[in-house]
C-alpha cells in the first residue's frame, strides 16, 4: 500500500462513527430503523397538517404531538423492565406489529372519510404506547450488534439516522401530500415497519442476561433510581434542566405545522421544508459536537449551547419570511442537538453504574412528559396571544432562569463537569436521548 493510500485508510478508520456499519447485524438494524424513521416523520408531518386543517387551532397541533410523546415518558420504565426479562426480538416484533396496525388504521379512517381530530389523536396515542414499550428493548440490543469499542460510534450513527429521517421524511411528506393524499402518507408509514420486522428476523441477538438474585419489585427499583438521581448533583441538574427546556423551548418542534399555516400561509410543502431545515442542522450538530467538546471542553460547549439556543429561537419567532425561518431553524437544530447530547452525556458519566439505566429512564420521563405538556400549553397560548409571542416568551423565560441559576447557584453549572477520572468520550453504552422529540 502506498503512503497516501495508507494515510487515507487511517483517516477513514478514524471515523469511528462509521465503523459499526461493517457489522452485518448492526447495518441491517440501522438501515431498517432509518426506513421506519422516515415513515414515522412522514406520518408526523401529515398528522400535524391534517389536524390543523380540520380544526384551524394550534392547540390541536400541540395535542396530537403530545399524544405521540406522552407514552414515552410514562411507559419507558415499564418497557425497560420487560426488556430485561423477555426475549427482546419477540418484544420488538410485537410492538412493531402494533405500530403497523395503528398506522394502517389511521390510513383506513382518513381514506373512508371518518377521521376526526379526537380519533386521530387517539390512534397516535396508541401507536406511541407501542413505541414506548419497544424503545428500551431497541436500546438494549445495541451491545449485541457491535463490539464494545464501537458502541460510541454506533450511538453516533443512531443520532445521525434519526436526524436523517427528520430531513428525508418531511421532504417525502411534501411530495406525498401534494401529489397523493393523507391516506397514502399513513399507508407508507405502515409499510415502512416491514423493514424493521425483516431486519429483526435476520439478525442474531443474545437473550437477556440472567440475574443470580431475585430483583425487588418494579416500583422499588424505580424509586431507588429516583433517589440516586436526586443524590448525584450532575444527574439532578441535568434532569431538572431538560425538564425546563422541554417546557419552555422544545414545543417549537410540535408547533412547526401551526407556524407554517398561521404565520407563513404555507401548506404541506412549507411544513416539510421547516422541519427538514431543523433536521439538517441537527445532523450537522450531531457530527460536530464531539470534536468541539474535545477542543473546548464538554461543559463549556454545553453551557454555550444552553445560552445560544434561546436567542436562536427568538430569531426564529421573529423571522419575517419562510426563507429566513428555514435558515434560522438550521442553527436551532444544531444547538438543540448539542444541548440534548450534552445533558445526556452528563447523566451517563455521573450516574452510578448500578443505577445508570434507571436514572436514564427518569431523564427520558422528564423529557417525554414535560415536552408534550409544554406543546399543549404553548399551542393554547399561541391561539390566544399569537405563536410569535409565545415562542419569544418561552425563550426569554428560559434565558432568565438559566442566567439566574448560574449566578445564584454556580454549583449547578459546576455539576455538569465530568467526574474525576472520566475521559472525554461518552462511556460505553451511551444512548442518544434526542430520538424522543
Amino acid at each position: 500500500m502506498t503512503a497516501p493510500a495508507a494515510g487515507l485508510g487511517r483517516r477513514l478508520l478514524a471515523l469511528t462513527s462509521l465503523r459499526p456499519l461493517r457489522r452485518r447485524d448492526f447495518a441491517l438494524i440501522w438501515i431498517a430503523a432509518l426506513v421506519s424513521n422516515i415513515g414515522s416523520w412522514l406520518q408526523t408531518i401529515a398528522v400535524g397538517v391534517l389536524v390543523t386543517e380540520l380544526t384551524g387551532q394550534a392547540r390541536w397541533t400541540g395535542l396530537v404531538a403530545a399524544a405521540a410523546f406522552v407514552p414515552v415518558g410514562v411507559l419507558s420504565p415499564v418497557g425497560g423492565a420487560i426488556a430485561d426479562r423477555v426475549n427482546r426480538r419477540r418484544l420488538l416484533l410485537g410492538t412493531t406489529i402494533g405500530e403497523t396496525l395503528f398506522a394502517a388504521l389511521l390510513a383506513v379512517l382518513v381514506g373512508t372519510g371518518h377521521a376526526t381530530p379526537l380519533g386521530v389523536t387517539a390512534i397516535v396515542l396508541a401507536g406511541g404506547c407501542m413505541t414506548a414499550l419497544g424503545l428500551p428493548a431497541y436500546q438494549a440490543i445495541l451491545p449485541d450488534l457491535v463490539d464494545r469499542d464501537d458502541l460510541l460510534g454506533a450511538n453516533s450513527l443512531s443520532m445521525a439516522q434519526y436526524n436523517l429521517g427528520r430531513v428525508v421524511g418531511p421532504v417525502l411528506a411534501g411530495v406525498v401530500l401534494v401529489a397523493g393524499s393523507y391516506t397514502w402518507a399513513f399507508a407508507l408509514n405502515a409499510g415502512s415497519y416491514g423493514a424493521v420486522m425483516v431486519a429483526l428476523l435476520l439478525v442474531r441477538l443474545q437473550p437477556p442476561a440472567a440475574s443470580d438474585d431475585a430483583p425487588p419489585a418494579l416500583w422499588a427499583r424505580i424509586a431507588a433510581g429516583a433517589r440516586g438521581a436526586w443524590t448525584e448533583p450532575g444527574c439532578r441538574a441535568a434532569i431538572l434542566t431538560i425538564a425546563v427546556i422541554a417546557l419552555l423551548l422544545s414545543p417549537f418542534i410540535a408547533l412547526i405545522p401551526a407556524v407554517t399555516v398561521k404565520l407563513f400561509a404555507g401548506g404541506e410543502g412549507a411544513t416539510s421544508l421547516l422541519i427538514g431545515a431543523q433536521g439538517v442542522g441537527a445532523v450537522a450538530g450531531a457530527l460536530s459536537v464531539a470534536s468541539l467538546a474535545r477542543r473546548h471542553g464538554r461543559r463549556r460547549v454545553l453551557v454555550v449551547n444552553l445560552l445560544v439556543l434561546p436567542f436562536l429561537l427568538a430569531a426564529y419567532a421573529l423571522a419575517p419570511t419562510l426563507a429566513v425561518a428555514v435558515v434560522v431553524l438550521v442553527a436551532v437544530g444544531a444547538a438543540y442537538v448539542g444541548v440534548l447530547s450534552g445533558l445526556g452525556t452528563v447523566v451517563q458519566l455521573r450516574a452510578p453504574a448500578v443505577l445508570r439505566a434507571r436514572i436514564l429512564s427518569l431523564y427520558m420521563v422528564a423529557l417525554g412528559t414535560v415536552y408534550p405538556l409544554g406543546a399543549v400549553v404553548q399551542g393554547a397560548l399561541g391561539d390566544r396571544f399569537g405563536l410569535r409571542v409565545v415562542t419569544l416568551g418561552g425563550a426569554a423565560v428560559f434565558l432568565a432562569v438559566a442566567v439566574a441559576a448560574g449566578l445564584v447557584r454556580p454549583d449547578l453549572v459546576a455539576a455538569f463537569e465530568d467526574p474525576p477520572g472520566s475521559h472525554d468520550d461518552a462511556p460505553a453504552g451511551y444512548v442518544p436521548l434526542e430520538d424522543v422529540v
